[in-house]
């Protein structure tokens, strides 16, 4: 059974297993600090982030209207079923089952916080 983590009340999972996961999403999905939208958005600082939010991705009409605030449950739910959380969204992912890789996962996705917009401006 996974621990809860005190301090933020979420499940405690294993970052450094979590990055292999995120094998699995890496082709549609960037994180880190030169992390942007592609064939699906940049997932840093997605838990605390509205849905359909991110200004370089073409989110589905679905994802946009969903309204919600990314919430460890809400993504647990959805990297369980998409199409349960989100109806009509555009994501092709049949999820994952195993409730210790999603856990896994989310301590990875936590590494990564919302970055701040570049402030160089174009230089290099």
């Amino acid at each position: 059974m996974a621990k809860k983590a005190a301090a933020n009340n979420v499940v405690a999972g294993d970052a450094k297993k979590g990055r292999n996961a995120f094998a699995k999403c890496a082709s549609c999905h960037e994180v880190g600090r030169s992390a942007h939208g592609g064939f699906g958005p940049q997932l840093n600082g997605i838990v605390g982030r509205r849905a359909g939010s991110t200004s370089d991705f073409r989110y589905s009409p679905a994802m946009k209207q969903a309204g919600f605030i990314w919430t460890e449950d809400r993504l647990r739910a959805f990297l369980k079923a998409p199409d349960d959380v989100v109806p009509g969204n555009k994501m092709r992912f049949w999820g994952l089952r195993s409730d210790r890789e999603i856990d896994d996962l989310l301590a990875y996705l936590r590494t990564f916080p919302q970055q701040p917009p570049s402030r160089n401006l174009g230089k290099p």
